[in-house]
Parts: C-alpha cells; structure tokens; sequence
C-alpha cells in the first residue's frame, strides 16, 4: 500500500526538460551560461570548481545581478524577476532553475557527474527542490558574502560575460 502511495506522488511530478522556454539571441550560438549570485561565496566557489571539471569548456558564467540576465529579464520579465536567489542555467534555448540546474550542469560536465545527475533525477523534483531551496535560503548565513561581485582572473576572463 505505501508502496503505491510513493509511486503515485513520483509519477504525479514529472521532471520536466526545462522550466521556462525563452528565446534569446544566446540561442543561436549554442552557448550554456551558468548565472549564479555573484555575491555569494557559495556560490563562487561553484563557478571556481566548475571553471576546474568543465574539461570541454562548455560553460561560461554571468552573475544574476550582470547585464546579461538582465536582458534576459528584460525580455521575459514574468517568468524571470525573481531568479535571484536561485542558479539559472540557460541553455538550448531554456532556462533551467533550482536543483534542475544543477542536474543539467552535471550532465554538460559528463563522465562521473552525468551518472550522478542521472541519478539524482531519480529523487521526486519536490524534495530536491526543497533541499535546494534551504541551502538558498540559508547560503549567506553559511558560506558568507561579498559587497559586490568578484572579478574572473585573466586566465578565466574568457568564459564569463558581463
């Protein structure tokens, strides 16, 4: 019996692909952009082990507050005024937000990191989501935060936009 109450609260929320289809002038090169909270230590410290596994360079990054989402925003304001306190991955002409992101990240990344985002979809969208939503929320708190958004070395400065 509670075997098929759990099946049931799987099956009724599917993980869908994407979160939010817009169409942007990024969707006609195929560039992925990772938009992470640039005053967020947690956060940088993702960009910076990111910027270290990301082997084919298939990511670059712009800070959330920058004015490359802000043009994104600019352009679907209803569906992306209230990102910032969440990683937003955009790619393949979607966004992808909350621990959907992070899956998606792992799997542009491959090898071990697409396994573990293969299985990490496993776990309902609901809890991830919840988990995500704590570590966001409590993220400054936890890990500290910056008076602004850090500046990407010269090596990395390629692979960040404004």
């Amino acid at each position: 019996m509670k075997r098929g109450i759990l099946n049931k609260f799987v099956n009724s929320t599917p993980d869908t692909s994407s979160d939010i289809d817009i169409r942007s002038p990024y969707a006609q090169n195929g560039t992925v952009i990772v938009f992470f909270d640039g005053a967020c230590n947690l956060c940088n410290r993702a960009v910076q082990w990111l910027l270290e596994h990301d082997k084919q360079q298939t990511l670059v990054f712009a800070p959330l507050q920058g004015t490359t989402f802000s043009s994104l925003v600019a352009q679907h304001p209803s569906t992306l005024h209230d990102m910032l306190c969440t990683i937003v991955l955009y790619a393949e002409g979607h966004c992808y937000i909350h621990s959907t992101a992070v899956l998606k990240i792992g799997e542009y990344l491959g090898g071990v990191w697409k396994a573990l985002s293969t299985i990490g979809r496993t776990v309902p969208r609901p809890i991830r989501d919840g988990l995500y939503t704590i570590v966001s929320r409590y993220r400054y708190r936890w890990f500290g935060k910056y008076d602004s958004c850090r500046v990407p070395t010269l090596e990395t400065a390629a692979r960040f936009l404004p």
